[in-house]
C-alpha cells in the first residue's frame, strides 16, 4: 500500500500490519490513540479493506464481572479458531492520562496466544464509556484480520450509550447489587442493550432481578418482528452460563443479518462517523487558533473585557472570511 500523503514510516507500518505484524498494529493503534497528524491517512488508507470483524459490546456498571466474562468469551471464540481482538476501556489516570484498571491483568492467560490481541486504553476524560479512539481502532483491528473484536467500556453507569454506535451486538452485563432494575430503565441500557446478563447469579436476589429485567423487555413497545433482548444468568468465575450467551449472541448476529441491520445501518454508519471526525477537527482547529492566532486571541480578550454579546460575536466570526479560511482551509 502506497500514499504520498502518508509519512514513509506510517506506510512500512501500513504495509506491515497488513501482512499480519503485530507490533506494526501496536505502533498503528498507539498513534490513533495519541492522535497523530498521520491518523486519517492511515484510516483512510484501511477503510476499504474494513467491514469483516463482528463486533461485540460488553458494558455496565463497575463490579459487574465485565472483565471476566470478556475473558471467558475470548475463550470460547478461540475454541472455533476465530482470531479475537479486546479494546478495554479504562477510567484514565489524572497523572499520566493512561489507563488505570489495566484489564489486561484480568486476561493475562491469553497473552501469548498469536490469536488473540489484547488493548487497554485511558477514557481520557470522553463520555459514553469510551474512548474517542475506540472506533478507528476497531477499524485497525478489522483490517488486521481480526474476526471477533470485544470493547469493554468504562463502566462508569448513565454514560455507556456510545456502545450502541460501535457494537453489532451489546451486552449489558448486571450483578444483584447493582440496583434495581428502574435504575436501568434511567442509565438507557434498556435502550441499547441486545442481551442482558445478570452475572454473580449465585447471589442473592439475581433470580429476582432476572424476572424483573425480561417483564420490562416484554413491556417495551416494539415491533412483533423486533428483537427482544433474552435475559440470561451467569457466574463468569466459575464458567457457567457462557455458552448460553455465546448461543444469544450468535441468534442476534444472525438476526440482525436477516434484516440487515448492521451497526453501520443502526448509528447513521458513514455519515455519522464523518460528522464526528469533522466536529474533533473543528475542534483542534478552534482549540490552535486560541493558543496561537493573535487576532482570534484579541477577540476573546474583547469578549471578556468589554462584556460583548457572544452570540453577536459568533455570527461575525463565521461571516469573517479571514477566520473561516483559518476554520475551513486547513487541516
Amino acid at each position: 500500500m502506497k500514499d504520498p500523503a502518508v509519512d514513509p514510516q506510517y506506510v512500512i507500518w501500513l504495509n506491515r500490519m497488513l501482512a499480519g505484524d503485530k507490533l506494526a498494529l501496536a505502533k498503528l493503534v498507539t498513534c490513533v490513540e495519541n492522535d497523530s497528524p498521520q491518523v486519517v491517512e492511515i484510516m483512510e488508507a484501511i477503510f476499504p479493506r474494513c467491514g469483516r470483524c463482528v463486533c461485540l459490546g460488553v458494558t455496565g456498571p463497575p463490579g459487574a464481572g465485565k472483565s471476566t466474562l470478556v475473558d471467558k468469551l475470548i475463550e470460547r471464540f478461540r475454541t472455533r479458531e476465530r482470531k479475537v481482538g479486546v479494546i478495554a476501556v479504562d477510567p484514565s489516570s489524572p497523572f499520566s492520562g493512561g489507563a488505570v484498571l489495566g484489564d489486561r491483568i484480568r486476561m493475562q492467560r491469553h497473552a501469548l496466544d498469536e490469536g488473540v490481541f489484547i488493548r487497554s486504553f485511558g477514557s481520557r476524560g470522553t463520555h459514553g464509556g469510551l474512548s474517542r479512539a475506540t472506533e478507528d481502532v476497531v477499524r485497525l483491528f478489522d483490517a488486521f484480520g481480526l474476526e471477533e473484536v470485544i470493547i469493554e467500556t468504562v463502566g462508569v453507569g448513565q454514560t455507556e450509550l456510545d456502545i450502541m454506535n460501535i457494537a453489532d451486538t451489546t451486552l449489558v452485563v448486571l450483578t444483584p447489587e447493582s440496583g434495581d432494575t428502574i435504575q436501568t430503565m434511567k442509565a438507557g441500557l434498556m435502550e441499547i442493550a441486545d442481551i442482558f446478563v445478570v452475572n454473580k447469579a449465585d447471589r442473592e436476589g439475581a433470580d429476582q432481578m432476572a424476572m424483573e429485567l425480561r417483564m420490562m423487555v416484554e413491556m417495551k413497545d416494539s415491533a412483533p418482528s423486533a428483537w427482544k433482548a433474552p435475559v440470561l444468568l451467569s457466574q463468569a468465575n466459575r464458567d457457567e452460563g457462557i455458552e448460553v450467551i455465546e448461543e444469544a449472541i450468535a441468534r442476534h448476529q444472525t438476526w440482525s443479518q436477516a434484516v440487515r441491520q448492521t451497526r453501520d445501518s443502526r448509528a447513521g454508519g458513514p455519515g455519522r462517523r464523518f460528522l464526528s471526525i469533522l466536529s474533533y477537527r473543528f475542534s483542534q482547529t478552534l482549540d490552535r487558533m486560541a493558543a496561537e492566532d493573535e487576532r482570534f486571541q484579541r477577540l476573546l480578550r474583547k469578549l471578556e473585557e468589554e462584556g460583548a454579546n457572544p452570540y453577536r460575536a459568533a455570527k461575525e466570526f463565521f461571516r469573517d472570511p479571514g477566520f473561516g479560511a483559518q476554520m475551513f482551509g486547513k487541516g
